[in-house]
C-alpha cells in the first residue's frame, strides 16, 4: 500500500519550506478527532511566496499552480505536527480565498488546484471534502492565494 509521502512523489510534487509565522496564532489546533489548520499562502518549494492577483497579473492556470502550492504548504505543516501524513483519514473541508479584482469570476478554478491535489493524493472519497472558493481584494504580502483546512484524523 502507498503512503501518502509516496504519492506525492510518484506524482512529482515535493513538499515546501514554511516560512516563519509572522503573526500570533497557531498552524494546527486538535479538537477531537478534527485538526484545524490555519490559512497558507501560495509558496513555492523554496518557500518564496507566488504573489499577484489572479485574472490582472496571473491568469488561472498560474492561480491553479499558486492554489496547489498552498496544499502542499497545508501537507508539509501536517507532516511537521503529525510525524506522519497517513495519520489523515480525510478532508472535511477547505476555504480558498483568491487575490483578485473585483469583477473576477474563476475562484472555483483556481482553488481546483488544491482540491484536485487532495483527491489524488487522499482518494476521491478522502481528498474531496466540502469547499468555498471566494475572491479577496488584497491578501498578505500580495501572495495569489491562501487556503486553510479541517481534516478527521485515524
Amino acid at each position: 500500500m502507498l503512503t501518502i509521502e509516496s504519492k506525492l512523489k510518484e506524482l512529482g510534487y515535493e513538499l515546501p519550506l514554511i516560512p516563519a509565522s509572522k503573526g500570533i496564532y497557531k498552524r494546527c489546533v486538535l479538537a477531537g478527532g478534527l485538526l484545524y489548520v490555519s490559512g497558507h499562502v501560495s509558496i513555492n518549494t523554496d518557500g518564496s511566496m507566488i504573489k499577484g492577483k489572479v485574472g490582472a497579473d496571473l491568469s488561472d492556470e498560474q492561480g491553479f499552480v499558486a492554489a496547489r502550492q498552498c496544499g502542499l504548504a497545508l501537507l508539509s505543516t501536517l507532516k511537521d505536527h503529525l510525524g506522519d501524513l497517513d495519520k489523515i483519514k480525510r478532508v472535511v473541508k477547505l476555504l480558498g480565498m483568491v487575490n483578485c479584482p473585483p469583477d473576477y469570476t474563476g475562484h472555483p478554478v483556481v482553488i481546483n488546484g488544491c482540491s484536485e491535489l487532495f483527491a489524488k493524493v487522499f482518494g476521491e472519497e478522502d481528498g474531496i471534502g466540502v469547499r468555498s472558493a471566494v475572491g479577496m481584494g488584497s491578501l498578505p504580502g500580495n501572495v495569489a492565494v491562501e487556503i486553510e483546512a479541517i481534516f478527521e484524523l485515524k
